[in-house]
């Protein structure tokens, strides 16, 4: 076993570490306080050419792993920016593997070399009201007419909608009650956000302010047949292909907020003094935040073997899940013991802890919570009986 990163994969942390560390904790407080687009992140991530780290070379990108963006997208979060740097780019950065490896020619010409030099944003709109976790469940329907389809619905929690010019949207081209498998009848469209044909409405939320979470209401949008991905009725299909890499993403999102955090706090564990001594010679304190330490670092190792079996074409639904499952756990807690070691002034804005201990509440929840991790392991790899 080689526990080394490879040169090119060093050169991307280094460099992403840097670009990143040029937007501080203040920064990032204002743009969560205010509600307000990271903007200048946004475009200098795309400037160093990092939203195309995934996306093939004859389409602007650059080829590289999940392994490469999960490195990426964990020193985004540990820069400091946490959820909101990290969602400013997450779909840019890997969301459009569906239209990758099933979109048409004409469709990945038309619109991934635009996502990798960031001039398009997308959002990716899945889940429902009344379907939650349960995609097989939705109800947004697309109807051909001719070579278009007329589009009714309402999707749920799309982040970036309103900063979006298009949407990977999935819909039901056929009812449930005329498919022999629930799984089928599913299409995924990646179209334009028209805005005279939808509603965006934000939710307000505890955290992650920056980047909106949004309600959706499709009322007669007209797609043409063009801007399908691939064949009609295969789309659930489609996104399974990206379940595996966006539960990486994630855990890789939950660890660097975890030691952003156990960073601060080991920083003020230093600095402040009570009783004439330093806080963190107290083990009460000191024991909690080394426990997290050897957590974040057992998790860490998981997830680099999901990326790795990944990159490798090997099967990762088991490492895949289990990675999100403990970095989630050992990212909060984290950032929970920072904010406890910080007393008082953790729970103001001013030292940033509590907003990093809101938004590491958040990957315990999304994109599926940690009981839903536990029934596929229970299920899938136990070999218990499904539990819903």
């Amino acid at each position: 076993m080689d526990f080394e990163l490879t040169e090119d994969q060093v050169t991307i942390r280094d460099a992403v570490r840097d670009l990143a560390g040029k937007f501080d904790d203040q920064y990032w407080m204002e743009h969560d306080r205010d509600k307000v687009f990271p903007t200048e992140f946004y475009d200098a991530l795309a400037t160093g050419g990092w939203l195309g780290i995934t996306t093939p070379e004859e389409y602007g990108g650059h080829g590289f792993g999940i392994t490469e963006a999960s490195l990426l997208i964990e020193e985004v979060a540990k820069s400091g920016g946490g959820m909101n740097a990290a969602s400013a780019i997450h779909l840019s950065i890997f969301g459009m593997h569906p239209v990758i490896k099933h979109g048409s020619e004409e469709l990945k010409k038309r619109t991934l070399p635009r996502i990798v030099d960031g001039s398009l944003h997308v959002c990716f709109g899945v889940t429902e009201p009344g379907a939650g976790l349960d995609t097989t469940n939705i109800t947004t329907f697309a109807k051909r007419e001719g070579d278009h389809y007329r589009v009714n619905g309402r999707k749920v929690w799309i982040s970036k909608a309103m900063e979006s010019e298009k949407v990977l949207l999935l819909t039901r081209t056929t009812k449930p009650g005329e498919v022999a498998k629930k799984t089928d009848g599913i299409t995924l469209f990646l179209t334009d956000l028209d805005r005279d044909h939808i509603d965006i409405r934000p939710i307000p939320k505890m955290g992650r302010n920056a980047v909106t979470s949004n309600e959706l209401f499709i009322d007669d949008l007209m797609i043409p047949v063009e801007d399908r991905v691939g064949e009609e009725g295969q789309g659930f299909r489609y996104i399974l292909d990206g379940l595996n890499p966006e539960r990486m993403l994630v855990a890789a999102e939950a660890l660097g907020l975890g030691r952003v955090a156990l960073d601060r706090a080991v920083t003020y564990g230093n600095q402040r003094e009570v009783f004439g001594r330093p806080i963190g010679m107290n083990q009460g304190l000191q024991f909690p935040l080394a426990d997290s330490l050897a957590r974040l670092d057992a998790a860490e190792l998981m997830l680099r073997k999901a990326t790795w079996l990944y990159d490798q074409g090997k099967p990762c639904g088991r490492e895949a899940n289990t990675a999100k499952y403990l970095c989630a756990d050992a990212g909060f807690q984290a950032a929970d013991r920072a904010l406890q070691t910080h007393g008082g002034m953790g729970y103001s804005e001013e030292y940033n802890v509590s907003r990093y201990f809101r938004e590491a509440r958040l990957l315990k929840i999304a994109p599926l919570p940690q009981e839903m991790v536990l029934n596929y392991l229970g299920s899938h790899v136990l070999g218990l009986p499904r539990s819903y």
